[in-house]
């Protein structure tokens, strides 16, 4: 079994769905320590032709809080505007001339103007969303659900065991500087390392195409083709499945 290890981040990139899509298991990592600038809270989006944060608000407490309980710092009741709504409307006016934005924006209104206590119950949500619209069904499962311990690379490796992994499907970003391939190694666990070339699509606005911006772009501009982006063809499927 193939398994993938990620923080559950808001919105993300495309090359985060096709890491789960190449995957058996993918485990939301939500017992490590929150990092702020980071993804877990924001996502990039393409407004007047710039890529631009659009970045859930949270209540900060300590450095060391955790991302499953990581609050969403929510106004009072009473006050009409609130990011949930803005979020919204932003995305509705960045998004105005893309052609297919009415057919996600009902469920994806509702998202956003839910009233979310907690930063991981809104991002599984918006989690969810993308993951149907792609057409992905990989299972999902929590680290927080596991009884799980080290850092970096000791955690990865316990997270595979614990999930009875034969194989980690690493990503693009610091893993690979930091996994120790001998511990897999000695423990039988194979690694596999994401190779993931961000396909142009036709992006609304005149400036250059930008690469790396949250999912929600390549729905709004490509609708049910968007699927086209994160399925492997059957020739680089097995070549994966091969390495």
């Amino acid at each position: 079994m193939l398994v993938a290890i990620h923080q559950p981040n808001f919105l993300p990139w495309l090359g985060y769905f096709d890491r789960m899509v190449h995957a058996d298991l993918f485990v939301l990592l939500d017992h490590v320590q929150f990092e702020r600038r980071n993804y877990q809270n924001r996502t990039l989006i393409r407004l007047e032709d710039e890529a631009r944060w659009l970045t859930v608000p949270v209540v900060q407490l300590s450095q060391k809080e955790k991302i499953v309980d990581k609050r969403v710092d929510n106004p009072p009741f009473e006050m009409e505007r609130w990011w949930g709504p803005n979020a919204f409307n932003t995305l509705r006016y960045a998004y105005r001339k893309a052609p297919h934005f009415e057919l996600y924006a009902p469920r994806l209104k509702q998202i956003l103007e839910t009233r979310w206590e907690k930063l991981l119950d809104l991002n599984i949500a918006a989690l969810e969303f993308a993951r149907e619209a792609l057409g992905i069904r990989t299972p999902m499962l929590r680290s927080s659900t596991l009884d799980v311990e080290g850092q970096r690379s000791e955690l990865l490796l316990d997270i595979c065991r614990k999930v009875g992994a034969s194989a980690f499907l690493g990503g693009m970003g610091g893993s690979r500087a930091y996994l120790d391939n001998e511990a897999f190694a000695a423990a039988n666990m194979g690694v596999v390392w994401q190779d993931f070339r961000h396909p142009q699509y036709p992006q609304c606005g005149d400036a250059p195409f930008s690469a790396g911006l949250s999912v929600l772009d390549v729905l709004f501009n490509c609708g049910e083709a968007s699927r086209e982006m994160v399925w492997p063809s059957p020739v680089a499927n097995d070549a994966l499945l091969a390495a």
